[in-house]
């Protein structure tokens, strides 16, 4: 059916998921006595209506299955289900505990009610969280829908980066689909790339039959020379690292919930900001099928802008946040060959070749190109 097809991979097309989607019957297994009955100790939380547990919308998002679902006299949950190769309960557990901690300190994050590993999934219920999901319909890389609400969403990322100040959790161990910093944070990223294919066989295997190193010193390394002398000296800071208008929930024109924690790692403040940029500021879209690159500067002013009006750059971040720019993607995309070779059923070469070529190798060489415009006016302020 329409409504059960996700969106491909670098296209806005909708194509036949890898994972099924969630059944009535599946959420009624998960959601189980204590949910479903509004007369429990949840009842807080009752509402009125008839009675029947049902799916009232799917997410389009790729790669995990979630759905809006409504349960007998209480307000809907958020139901997500993913692969315990992806994220089992403590992996899961590794997000809930910043997300708590966030929320401790005045970010509006929905609360996580259940998490619950059945065979080879796990699954996660939360709150809806308070305001309208704007851009729910939307391609997840996609460039704000005003000035305004890029602003506001620069503000809300440095409310977060001040609120996150006191978690001193390590960074996470090596997981499929983790925006980390442990690749280009090295000076030699070579190394580093050999050390996490040693503990994740499937990008292991890709990655022997290409010449990913010389890859690296041709498209990477001239790059990166432009961040030696300040990435060592980056404060560590546990960071969102998926920033962008569809991970936010909305009233008018200001943020008014923060979701989808799944990337979060031990970065950098900077790192998150870069990332929040190369998420928004370019339609990689429109130039993945030959269009044009739509750059939203007065976006990115803008949401730098609203985040220093909280927290200020330091003068080391400010002048680090252009040479990370063309950098924060790639260490991702690695991560994402090891989920479509290593999680997905069967495998998806495809999608991987797509991730290494158009992405891990291809947003960093376009940055170099069509985007210094952008990287040049990032390095003028």
């Amino acid at each position: 059916m329409a409504e059960d097809r996700v969106f491909g991979m670098g296209s806005d097309e909708l194509v036949q998921p890898d994972w099924p989607p969630l059944s009535v019957a599946e959420l009624t297994d998960v959601l189980g006595h204590d949910l479903l009955d509004p007369g429990t100790a949840a009842a807080d939380r009752a509402v009125p209506g008839d009675g029947a547990l049902a799916v009232e919308w799917r997410s389009p998002r790729p790669l995990s299955a979630t759905a809006r679902v409504r349960l007998p006299g209480r307000e809907p949950v958020i139901v997500k289900r993913l692969p315990r190769a992806l994220r089992d309960a403590a992996a899961l557990g590794e997000e809930h505990a910043f997300m708590n901690h966030l929320r401790h300190n005045g970010i509006p994050i929905p609360q996580v009610l259940h998490t619950r590993e059945s065979g080879e999934f796990a699954y996660e219920v939360q709150e809806l969280g308070a305001g309208e999901d704007l851009y729910r319909g939307s391609f997840s890389w996609s460039p704000y829908r005003s000035v305004a609400q890029a602003e506001s969403a620069g503000r809300m990322l440095g409310r977060l980066h001040l609120a996150a100040a006191g978690f001193e959790a390590p960074a996470r161990p090596p997981h499929p689909l983790l925006a980390s910093f442990t690749v280009f944070s090295s000076t030699d990223p070579i190394s580093a790339v050999e050390r996490l294919a040693a503990v994740r066989p499937a990008l292991a295997l890709f990655l022997t039959e290409r010449d990913w190193r010389g890859d690296i010193e041709r498209v990477h390394m001239p790059v990166l020379a432009g961040l030696y002398g300040f990435v060592d000296d980056l404060d560590p800071l546990w960071t969102h690292n998926d920033w962008h208008g569809t991970n936010l929930l909305w009233q008018g024109e200001k943020p008014s919930a923060v979701i989808d924690f799944g990337l979060c790692d031990r970065t950098t403040a900077v790192h998150d900001v870069a990332m929040a940029i190369e998420r928004s500021a370019v339609d990689w879209i429109s130039l993945r099928t030959g269009g044009p690159a739509h750059i939203q500067v007065e976006q990115v002013d803008a949401l730098l802008r609203g985040y220093e009006s909280v927290r200020p750059l330091t003068d080391l971040e400010a002048l680090a946040l252009p040479e990370l720019v063309p950098l924060v993607h790639a260490e991702y995309e690695l991560s994402e060959i090891d989920y479509f070779l290593g999680v997905v059923p069967g495998g998806n070469q495809e999608n991987a070749e797509i991730a290494y070529r158009h992405y891990f190798l291809g947003h960093t060489e376009w940055w170099s190109t069509g985007g210094r415009a952008l990287i040049d006016h990032l390095r003028t302020r």
